[in-house]
């Protein structure tokens, strides 16, 4: 046996991705599929009239789990040929139906309504996936959905938000994507029973030229192996938009996990917002006090691949000559998998960062006020007009003042001293008693509480109403 050091071991499969995940992509599932498929073909082709009798289609049944591993490799390299190395093992298993085995099917019949059985299942999993980062999110919005803190844009100071709206913002994206998903799996078509280069002719011929028998075929397949819709035309394969329809979807939720994690490790840097960490994790092995952002940095890392290699199917789907060409099959066995199974380790890893969110309110209420002063000069600028003051002269003695305050701030390193500097002016004496009530972070942020309210009960709540996931989020800290 390989001693294990001595070989690769894919991170996805070892360190980021689900055991479910993992097992979908296995070769037990992958050629498990392959024999329901030829049992779903010969059951049908047996009711309709072809050459197949009931005794090879039970006999197929009765050994759909058996499987020889180091058989079915060694026929492989005998055969240089992975499907009909897998037709004759089965042929060895059921030998009574030996000969109907694939009868009138190309390798595609397999491989690619396989595929796109396990990428459904797939994305199903992803769903749920979702559906609990989604759930997450908004126990947490609603938690923090009237904590005031310092909003940015272009990670400069801007008005303040709430922690609870910004969670929102973070769902939003997670929602979408959750919409996009749900809507691939409803409408991701098999490609069925369609002969060598789509043409059917195989099947028109074991169907002694009945047309109807043949459309009733691919109907019965489709049925079986649970597909509402069948592709209408194929070549030898599905046309490879549909892996790239399912990969931009894969993309899309790599990009909202990379903006979720982003966000994070700015937050983390302010000090305002940490993710969990473990009482024994190490920062770093020669400076002892950190505790550094690893998961969401972990997160960023896989969702940059998956963004990255989606553009693959892109290229395959371009390439794709006439009624088929191969160079789309050692890309598909490695960026369609890989791209599902590090999505399935990103979603759970925010679905745990999530869960262990640290948020820091007396570091988020001193950064509000140490730019409160600053916030609020619209709000005193109004207020002393409306004292009856003159507005221009505000403005200057505002802007000079703030000016002062920037000074005393960055170049002194002093608090912000604006609010006394406006308190000791004369101009202001008619609303000198009202400043401390202007500076009241709860005037700064609008409708942000009831956004929350609102998002999670009219967005978050309907999309994950009645689907339990079943699912722990396994992760390798």
């Amino acid at each position: 046996m390989t001693d294990r050091g001595d070989r690769f071991d894919h991170p996805l499969i070892e360190r980021y991705a689900s055991k479910e995940m993992a097992a979908l992509f296995s070769p037990r599932t992958r050629h498990t599929t392959w024999r329901d498929l030829w049992i779903a073909l010969a059951e049908a082709e047996c009711d309709l009239g072809f050459p197949v009798t009931k005794a090879q289609v039970e006999d197929l049944k009765a050994h759909r789990d058996q499987f020889d591993w180091d058989r079915c490799a060694a026929l492989e390299k005998e055969l240089r040929h992975d499907v009909m190395a897998h037709v004759h093992h089965f042929g060895e298993l059921a030998e009574s139906a030996r000969p109907i085995i694939h009868l009138g099917a190309t390798s595609c019949f397999v491989t690619d309504n396989a595929d796109l059985i396990v990428y459904r299942n797939a994305l199903r999993l992803c769903e749920q996936r979702l559906v609990a980062v989604l759930r997450t999110l908004g126990e947490f919005a609603t938690t923090w959905r009237a904590q005031p803190c310092l909003g940015y844009t272009h990670f400069q100071v801007a008005q303040p938000v709430t922690v609870g709206k910004r969670a929102c913002l973070w769902a939003q994206d997670f929602a979408l994507d959750l919409d996009e998903l749900r809507r691939i799996i409803q409408w991701l078509p098999f490609r069925g029973v369609k002969g060598t280069t789509g043409t059917q002719a195989s099947f028109l011929s074991l169907a002694n030229g009945d047309h109807a028998k043949v459309e009733e075929l691919d109907r019965r397949v489709t049925k079986a192996m649970g597909f509402l819709r069948v592709i209408p035309v194929s070549g030898q394969t599905y046309t490879r938009k549909l892996d790239w329809t399912i990969h931009q979807a894969l993309s899309a939720v790599a990009q909202s996990v990379s903006k979720f994690a982003t966000d994070l490790r700015l937050l983390s840097h302010e000090g305002e917002i940490e993710e969990p960490s473990e009482s024994k994790q190490i920062g770093s092995s020669a400076m002892a006090y950190k505790k550094n952002p690893m998961r969401c940095e972990r997160a960023c890392s896989l969702a940059r691949y998956v963004i990255e290699v989606a553009n693959t199917s892109a290229h395959t789907a371009a390439n794709q000559w006439l009624e088929r060409t191969l160079d789309d099959s050692a890309i598909r066995r490695i960026a369609l998998p890989e791209s599902f199974l590090a999505i399935d380790g990103m979603l759970m890893l925010v679905e745990n960062v999530a869960k262990g969110l640290v948020v820091f309110p007396k570091v988020i209420e001193k950064k509000l006020r140490e730019q409160l002063p600053f916030l609020a000069t619209e709000e005193i600028l109004m207020s002393g007009v409306q004292a009856g003051s003159d507005r221009q002269d505000l403005h200057e003695r505002i802007r000079v003042h703030s000016r002062a305050a920037v000074h005393a701030v960055k170049a002194e390193g002093r608090d912000n001293p604006l609010l006394a500097l406006i308190a000791a002016d004369p101009a202001f004496l008619p609303i000198r008693g009202m400043l401390s009530n202007l500076l009241d972070p709860m005037r700064f942020i609008g409708r942000a509480p009831q956004q929350v309210d609102s998002f999670v009960r009219d967005e978050i709540e309907p999309r994950v109403r009645g689907a339990a996931t079943g699912l722990g989020a396994e992760i390798r800290v």
